[in-house]
């Protein structure tokens, strides 16, 4: 533990040397098989079914061995949520190494590794471009003892990406990977080449010929699963069918031996398949081609797992939507309604070879589509088929509507109160027994936190800071609607919050994600944990949330941690996808520059089309010396119009000698001015897109190369011609409390700060760098911020967190999928009492208790 100006913080983690000891090498599960007795069936895990954003998932089960095939964002949380214990999984096998398909692979190792005292692994497989994946990941996942890959395949030819191997309409013998007791599993590799999607790429996209090339991420795999025979009973009647008389053979056949049918016109020499589940996108699915290869399987069942339209309707994290329904219910102003998910449907019709459809059933071939946890059993023979009897029934709102208010009949007074105070802008007081709970709440003295010795060590940690004590009365009066928001409009700037939960994702809350919409101006991202996209669909709908990528600015990363940034590649590479063919630019992203290391490695998987800034390369010192260099430049040529070709290249260059020393960090490389320029330039150019003044980054106590972040806009006009300034947003990223972020948060409108734990766990939020919620909520009032708004929850407090409300006048809790209009913040505090309401079950023991006696 370290002092810093009375601070207390983990001074090994913020320099990354907190792992002590030898890295663990994770040893692989080793269980008895059983190819008799055991039960066998396929499973759909239907994440992005309902989102569109990634691939779905195929469980393999069987009693002592699990086998997942494809691991898209968000699996994680849905095995989470549907009770599937991740620990059991043995291998994971990839259909294509691509964001879509493995993007929640890093999340999961790194659960993986922290399950138990000595971690757990797990088996990857995947064609041979599965090496760039692990090569980006090393950058942020430690250990990479957890990781044991098995790639097969060709590889790729050099320089120009284009790989050897068969092409989608020549054959090949499958390559092996498993062969047990209980299931052989074998692989084919695919490339595509001269399909009409490459071809109209090819002749339509502005992208440079480099792009048009096949990467390594577009080797498709086709898995083929074969279960060994089991002996039966012998059953002359079905001898004699297939043409065998009684004799010999029949005594071969009891033990178990193969034989020829007498009558050889009526054997044929392939293996019947019980089951295809098919993954392909439905553009490549419903094509006469594809539909004629599939009728020669005869009687097997085919299962459409590629985006059918029909399950976009039904929520895959339904304990997520039920506390999104019911906060809907409460307080529609923060949590409106989700995104339409309106599609084109195209039904039964298949498509030609030209992308057009045709209404012929003499081609389409009978299938049924996925749904989520759907079966289809294998083992035992006697239940072989389709099980519906898992797949989760629709949620259904108004019975979550009316479940709240038979569980707290206040409830209904308090959505209207809340709606009551929202138009008129006062708020009208809950009646008795609310009040009574609301009473208890504050005034209780059995909860730890709100003992006496919590608040002095709370007290104690933040007393050397150089700022006012938060309980002392010379705080200004937070009821002050600053300058900035009068008369300010609603399509001024959107908070809407994508994940607030910390480490990994919960049923309830996904990991770090905030998303600044700024309306006609376009959009921000402000980190991008796995699941981010996901969260965008489900706030816009599949089409609004393409839209909404499309018009991103830049995309902001606090540090290298995963639940920070392992969304970041799904984001882009869908970006990459929505704009090919559409003149833009590349997009900025701003992090670490542990991040720029990841993202080089990746792009040789997929397309990303970003440009990258460190995080250090927007210090408000550099900043403030680009701004002024250039107010410098622009003066020069204003006053020099007509001798812009006469100055020199001293002259030219004076801008880089005013910028130089700012960008020099002590015990870090030069930094190449002539490199870095072009990007701050960008940026200045996306600011003023955005109608923002400035940006700039500030270093805070977590990790190496942990910053919040500093956004202010622009000043704008009222109606009578008098200045109005801009509001200012502060995000703290992870920290301790510190004295930077503090001074960075001066005057700020919004002040979001993490707040993982509650007060009681004061040493293991030092020890882990975070902070705990009186602490945040000090850090913003100390710094005279006007609201203060806490995410980044410890997943211990799955619905709401813990926290003292003797203390939040001017604070509120953050949600998934809540959405705070800059217009609002004002009524944003008054929300918190009934939020607390509405979660009173969920608050702990002794607040639980205290409800209780309150309500009895």
């Amino acid at each position: 533990m370290a002092e810093k100006q009375g601070l207390s913080f983990n001074k090994r983690r913020v320099k990354g040397s907190d792992k002590v000891g030898e890295p663990k090498d994770l040893k692989l599960k080793s269980r008895k098989l059983n190819p008799v007795n055991t039960t066998c069936y396929v499973q759909i895990l239907g994440t992005g079914m309902d989102t569109q954003d990634t691939s779905p998932s195929v469980l393999l089960f069987f009693d002592n061995q699990r086998f997942i095939f494809n691991a898209g964002e968000g699996l994680q949380r849905f095995c989470t949520e549907h009770k599937i214990k991740l620990s059991k999984i043995d291998h994971i096998f990839l259909t294509r190494v691509s964001s879509e398909t493995a993007g929640g692979l890093p999340g999961l190792l790194l659960t993986l590794a922290g399950m138990g005292q000595d971690g757990m692994s797990v088996n990857i497989w995947g064609p041979s471009d599965l090496n760039y994946l692990l090569d980006a990941m090393k950058s942020f996942i430690p250990n990479a003892a957890m990781v044991h890959t098995h790639c097969f395949g060709e590889s790729i030819d050099g320089e120009n990406s284009m790989l050897f191997g068969p092409q989608v309409n020549e054959s090949i013998d499958p390559i092996v990977l498993i062969d047990d007791e209980v299931v052989r599993i074998s692989s084919i590799s695919l490339r595509p080449i001269n399909n009409m999607e490459l071809a109209d790429a090819i002749c339509h996209s502005n992208a440079s010929a480099k792009e048009s090339s096949v990467k390594p991420g577009d080797i498709a795999v086709i898995y083929a699963c074969e279960l060994p025979e089991i002996k039966g009973k012998f059953d002359p009647a079905k001898a004699a069918a297939l043409g065998l008389r009684p004799g010999p053979k029949y005594r071969e056949l009891q033990l178990g031996n193969s034989v020829l049918s007498d009558h050889l016109d009526i054997m044929e020499n392939i293996k019947s398949v019980s089951c295809i589940v098919h993954m392909g996108p439905a553009s490549v699915t419903k094509r006469a081609e594809y539909q004629k290869w599939m009728k020669k399987f005869g009687s097997t069942q085919h299962i459409m797992a590629g985006h059918e339209m029909k399950n976009m309707e039904v929520p895959i994290l339904k304990s997520s939507a039920r506390i999104t329904s019911r906060l809907k219910y409460l307080c529609p102003q923060l949590f409106p309604a989700l995104g339409l998910r309106s599609v084109n449907q195209t039904n039964g019709l298949c498509l030609t070879s030209d992308g057009s459809c045709e209404d012929s059933s003499s081609i389409h071939c009978e299938s049924i589509p996925a749904e989520n946890l759907l079966k289809f059993h294998l083992r035992p023979y006697s239940q072989m088929g389709l099980d519906r009897s898992a797949i989760p029934s629709p949620l259904n709102t108004m019975e979550v509507v009316n479940e709240l208010i038979s569980e707290i009949p206040e409830i209904v007074d308090a959505s209207t109160e809340i709606s009551q105070f929202w138009e008129g802008n006062h708020l009208i007081c809950l009646d008795d027994s609310v009040d009574l709970i609301e009473e208890l709440l504050i005034n209780k003295k059995s909860s730890v936190l709100r003992s006496n010795a919590s608040g002095q060590v709370a007290a104690a940690c933040m007393s050397d800071l150089s700022c006012p004590d938060p309980r002392q009365n010379n705080i200004k009066n937070h009821s002050d609607i600053p300058t900035c928001l009068r008369n300010i409009s609603r399509d001024d700037m959107e908070i809407i919050f994508l994940g607030t939960g910390s480490s990994q994702p919960s049923k309830y809350r996904n990991v770090s994600s905030v998303f600044v919409n700024l309306f006609s101006r376009g959009n921000l991202l402000l980190d991008c944990g796995e699941g981010t996209l996901g969260q965008l669909k489900r706030r816009f709908g599949v089409s609004g949330a393409d839209d909404a990528v499309k018009n991103l600015k830049f995309i902001w990363i606090s540090h290298i941690h995963a639940d920070h940034h392992a969304g970041l590649v799904r984001i882009l590479a869908l970006r990459f996808q929505l704009l090919k063919g559409v003149p833009h630019e590349p997009l900025l992203v701003i992090g670490p520059r542990q991040l720029q290391k990841f993202l080089n490695a990746y792009s040789r998987l997929e397309y990303l089309d970003m440009q990258f800034l460190d995080c250090r390369h927007t210090s408000e010192e550099t900043i403030n010396s680009f701004l002024h260099g250039q107010s410098l430049g622009e003066s020069f040529y204003s006053e020099h119009t007509n001798k812009k070709d006469d100055i020199s290249a001293n002259q030219h260059f004076d801008q880089c000698n005013i910028i130089q020393n700012a960008l020099d960090i002590p015990g870090s490389d030069v930094v190449d001015t002539s490199t870095v320029l072009p990007v701050l330039m960008k940026l200045k150019a996306v600011l003023s897109e955005a109608g923002l003044e400035v940006l700039y980054s500030v270093p805070v106590v977590h990790c190496p190369q942990a910053f919040g972040l500093v956004l202010k806009a622009c000043g704008r006009k009222d109606g009578v011609g008098k200045f109005i300034p801009g509001w200012k947003l502060v995000y703290s990223g992870d920290t301790r409390p510190c004295q930077a972020l503090i001074d960075a948060s001066c005057d700020a409108t919004v002040l979001i700060h993490e707040a993982t734990f509650e007060d009681s766990l004061q040493d293991e939020a030092i020890v882990r760098n975070h902070s705990t919620t009186t602490e945040a909520i000090g850090v913003g009032t100390m710094a005279g911020a006007y609201r203060i708004i806490l995410t980044h929850f410890s997943q211990r407090y799955p619905k709401i967190p813990v926290l003292d409300v003797a203390h939040t006048h001017n604070t509120c809790i953050a949600f998934d999928l809540m959405s705070i209009n800059l217009a609002d913040l004002p009524m944003l505090p008054k929300v918190l009492p009934y939020l607390k309401v509405m979660f009173r079950d969920q608050m702990g023991l002794e607040e639980s208790e205290e409800i209780l006696d309150g309500v009895l």
